[in-house]
């Protein structure tokens, strides 16, 4: 059985529930909303970066 794909993803979802709570000024419920988009956006550019890595040179020779 496979992982569902959600619609929104992680990253989206934390930044809309962030700038809702912003206006009220949650203080600890902000820092760790903050705290988990960090966390998302640091995985996704590790995901990047893991692949780039992964694709070698194959990936800086331009298509013919």
């Amino acid at each position: 059985m496979a992982k569902k794909t959600a619609a929104e993803s992680e990253e989206a979802k934390l930044k809309k529930k962030l700038s809702t709570k912003k206006a009220d000024d949650g203080g600890a419920a902000v820092r760790a909303l903050r705290k988990r988009l960090k966390r998302e956006q640091r995985r996704r550019r590790s995901l990047a970066l893991r692949q780039k890595h992964a694709a070698g040179k194959k990936a800086a020779t331009p298509a013919k």
